[in-house]
């Protein structure tokens, strides 16, 4: 079995407490402090290696990890050592792959929004690949290009109107969406590289599904689209693209109730959806980019939190607090995304209690886990919840004016800071009052 497949692969029991790569987590909360991200590198690792070895027999594969799961300069690092490629969405990706010294001829920078600013750093940083999102970008794009005397590689983001079964806030290719050219406008944009836009090298087509799929038959839907429209292309525009970057989405195991694929079924998924949409359609074969996110890192990570305060309804719930919530993981209320937790001081406890775990934050809807049961809490106790890896720092505010956490690296028994607390300095650093108000 994958390791992405299991809700807790890096976790094991010592003495009634938790231990994550060889690390103690009640130790760990006592020296780092809660909330706490911790990152197995261990298991990193071995997910990469799940996603290098399921494809190793389709040749033309480049894996491009997306860096808004999960971007920091460690765990860029590591993925860049293993070989991954990045898709950017954004000046602040591009700037952490590049510090972290990825090869920038194998980063894609992704967006429908991109400003002159990121672009013009992007091309100084000499990203590999710009997948272009619409017609005012393409403008944009290859005006820069022109005044810095250059070329760019470009992919067409398109829409190939396919609607996975998952939450409508995390579908990105169905045709009513923010993201890429409507099928029916890439003759226009095409003939506009060909006769304006000279500074822009058309190399293939990029889409994107959705995330936390759960049905290998999207990603069929999606290459057969893909590949009909390079063949309509090579005929209709005599140009052929060599390029096809079919995005990520593979969903993750959150709870025992989740069954997502394994990184093998969608790699046997795309590779026979390849070779009959390619036999189909009489296309060479292309390269193929895929960009997993949260698959690579959701499962690799766990947060861990104290228990403050409780609440007894008469007749009705029992919330447990901790020190943290909405702002450290958004996920839940903006999603309604479901977790599972245990208790890391406490593994075996005997009396055991339904409980909504509720974070500290000023709002009814911060509501981390419902319902789940769990030995009795006690203040003091630190949770720990699983597969946290991805979204959770990434998506982190200072909601309330508290400070974002800090985030550990763990291998072979020790623990490293990758990043640091935020104090409540830094909330007010680039702060200033205004001399007419100073009296």
């Amino acid at each position: 079995m994958s390791v992405n497949q299991l809700l807790k692969p890096i976790t094991t029991v010592r003495n009634n407490e938790l231990t994550i790569g060889g690390c103690n987590l009640v130790e760990l909360a006592k020296k780092y402090g809660t909330p706490l991200y911790v990152i197995d590198e261990k298991s990193l690792r071995e997910i990469c290696n799940d996603y290098k070895k399921a494809f190793k027999d389709y040749k033309n594969i480049k894996m491009m990890y997306a860096s808004k799961a999960l971007c920091s300069l460690a765990t860029s690092k590591i993925l860049s050592d293993e070989g991954f490629g990045f898709d950017t969405v954004s000046a602040g990706e591009i700037y952490t792959v590049y510090k972290a010294g990825a090869d920038m001829n194998k980063v894609v920078f992704n967006g429908n929004n991109k400003t002159a600013r990121e672009i013009e750093l992007a091309l100084d940083l000499n990203v590999g690949r710009f997948s272009v999102d619409n017609f005012y970008e393409a403008e944009l794009l290859n005006k820069i290009a022109s005044e810095k005397n250059t070329k760019v590689d470009i992919l067409l983001r398109i829409t190939p109107g396919i609607e996975c079964h998952t939450h409508e806030y995390i579908q990105t290719g169905q045709i009513d969406s923010k993201f890429g050219f409507d099928l029916s406008q890439t003759d226009e944009i095409i003939e506009l590289i060909k006769t304006t836009y000279t500074n822009l090298n058309i190399k293939g087509l990029h889409a994107h599904i959705g995330s936390q799929i759960f049905e290998v038959q999207s990603f069929y839907d999606e290459i057969d689209i893909l590949i009909k429209e390079l063949a309509r292309i090579k005929t209709q525009h005599k140009i052929i693209l060599t390029e096809l970057n079919i995005g990520g989405g593979l969903g993750v195991k959150y709870t025992n109730s989740d069954n997502p694929p394994a990184v093998e079924d969608l790699a046997n998924a795309i590779t026979k959806a390849l070779k009959t949409s390619l036999e189909k359609y009489d296309i060479e074969e292309p390269t193929i980019f895929i960009e997993p996110g949260r698959s690579i890192v959701s499962t690799s990570g766990v947060t861990l939190y104290t228990v403050g305060s409780s609440k007894q309804v008469p007749n009705g719930r029992k919330y447990v607090a901790i020190d943290g919530g909405m702002a450290d993981n958004p996920r839940p209320s903006m999603y309604q995304a479901i977790y599972s937790a245990e208790i890391a001081n406490n593994t075996d406890g005997r009396e055991l209690e339904t409980v909504t775990i509720a974070g500290r934050f000023c709002e009814s809807g911060d509501i981390l886990i419902e319902d789940i049961t769990l030995p009795k809490l006690n203040i003091g106790d630190i949770l720990c919840i699983y597969n946290t890896g991805a979204y959770n720092y990434s998506m982190a505010s200072n909601y309330n004016r508290t400070e974002k956490p800090a985030m550990v690296l763990v291998n072979n028994s020790q623990s490293d800071m990758i990043v640091s607390r935020e104090s409540l300095d830094d909330l007010i650093a680039r702060e200033n009052i205004p001399n007419r108000l100073k009296k």
